[in-house]
This record gives C-alpha cells, sequence and structure tokens, in this order.
C-alpha cells in the first residue's frame, strides 16, 4: 500500500516538474516573440525612419535637431537606443535629425531685454535655450549678461541659445550683520552710512542689565545673515 502511494506521489511529482517547465518555456517563446531588434535609422528621412520604426513594432520620436558638416539637412543624425539594441515592441525611438551645416550667425544679446531677444534670436531662425537669472551689480534689471554660444560664434552644433538675465530686483545685496546687544543710537548710524533705512522700532521687555541696557536691541527683522539689498528698511525690538 505504501509503495503504491510513494508510487502516484513521484508520478504526480514528474507532471508537475513537466508542467512547471512546458509554462516556463512558453513563456520565455511569448517574451521572445514581444522583442524586436532596433533598425539602424541615421541617414534617413525622419517620414522614413517612422515607417521602418512602424513596421518593426516601435514608435519613433524627434526629440532634438543639431547642425552638422557631413549628414544633409533633414536627415537622423543619431539615435537612442543603438542600432542592433533589443527592445520590446511599442519600445520608443529617440532620435535627432541634422540642420545641415551651420548657417545662422548668432547675435549679439548682451543689454537686450527678454522680449528684444527673443525676436532677434527667431529672426535668425535660432532658439532660446536654457534661461537663468544673476544678480549683478551694475547692470539694467531683466537684460541679457551672458549668452551662450557667443556672438558670431562658428561651428556651432545647436540651434539654441541659452541667456543670463539681470535679476529684476537688480540692487547690491549684503549680508544683514547682528545689531542685537547694540544701542539702538549706534544701530542707527551704521544704517545710514550703509544706505538703509531704519523701519518701526518697538520697545519691549527682555535682555539683562542695569538701567544702562535700556535702548539696546533686542531682536532685529531681517535677522542677521539674511541678505539684503541696498535701501532695505530694518527694524528692531529695543529694552524699555
Amino acid at each position: 500500500m505504501l509503495r503504491k502511494v510513494l508510487k502516484y506521489f513521484f508520478l504526480g511529482l514528474v507532471l508537475l516538474l513537466v508542467f512547471l517547465s512546458a509554462a516556463l518555456l512558453a513563456m520565455r517563446f511569448a517574451i521572445q516573440g514581444r522583442e524586436v531588434h532596433v533598425p539602424r535609422l541615421t541617414g534617413l528621412t525622419p517620414s522614413e525612419a517612422e515607417r521602418v520604426a512602424n513596421s518593426n513594432g516601435l514608435v519613433l520620436s524627434v526629440e532634438s535637431r543639431f547642425y552638422s558638416a557631413s549628414v544633409p539637412q533633414g536627415r537622423i543624425i543619431s539615435q537612442s537606443p543603438a542600432a542592433g539594441a533589443t527592445v520590446r515592441r511599442g519600445w520608443k525611438i529617440r532620435v535627432a535629425a541634422s540642420l545641415g551645416t551651420q548657417h545662422a550667425a548668432v547675435p549679439n544679446l548682451i543689454g537686450q531685454s527678454q522680449h528684444a531677444a527673443g525676436i532677434n534670436v527667431s529672426r535668425r531662425g535660432l532658439e532660446i535655450g536654457t534661461v537663468g537669472t544673476i544678480h549683478l551689480p551694475g547692470a539694467q534689471p531683466d537684460t541679457v549678461v551672458a549668452q551662450s554660444p557667443p556672438p558670431e560664434a562658428a561651428e556651432v552644433t545647436s540651434p539654441k541659445v541659452g541667456l543670463i538675465f539681470a535679476a529684476a530686483d537688480n540692487g547690491q545685496r549684503y549680508v544683514m550683520p547682528s545689531f542685537v546687544g547694540r544701542p539702538l543710537a549706534e544701530a542707527n548710524v551704521a544704517l545710514i552710512k550703509g544706505g538703509f533705512t531704519l523701519g518701526k522700532v518697538r520697545l519691549a521687555e527682555g535682555g539683562s542689565g542695569g538701567p544702562d541696557a535700556a535702548g539696546t536691541i533686542l531682536r532685529q527683522y531681517p535677522p542677521a545673515g539674511q541678505r539684503v539689498t541696498a535701501g532695505a528698511t530694518i527694524s528692531f525690538d529695543v529694552r524699555k
């Protein structure tokens, strides 16, 4: 009886292993059936590349455009993933198209407003790229203080021009010193010399010391260490 039970047990175990092996093999073929090799798209036009990609179950996306002296205008200059890579069907192939040789001169945009710079860039068939701001004492607010590529640059690879503008609040900036513990009159003299304005002065309890400590600064606004612009208003709480 026991031998018969063991016989059926091992028979069932063998059948289970066969079933699992067949399932894994079927899964492997199913996965491989959904995989394709990325075709070579460089040198094709975007429309040609799209037809090739679609025929392989892939999706084409033209992500950027660059100047090239070796690849004619309107042809694919690079692709990702590279040709020959194995991907799943429906995968997006990102490509860059060639603009041909550089034909647009990079204009000098220094000192121009964002609106004027945008017009001058678009007139030359270029695009505004990365835009940033910086506090630059002496520069006119909201004007271009730096650009990349520089004016009249040769052998430019991208049609995009990055710009840095002077901040709208482009005044001289200072680090706020600490006036806590100093007499209000002394702090006021320092503010006048630094080109700042004395704001609200409120009497408050706190601090330590004798009668001579009256009028010493307990708190300040903005606090020490904060950056402030020239002419900023500084307020204090002083000891009664």
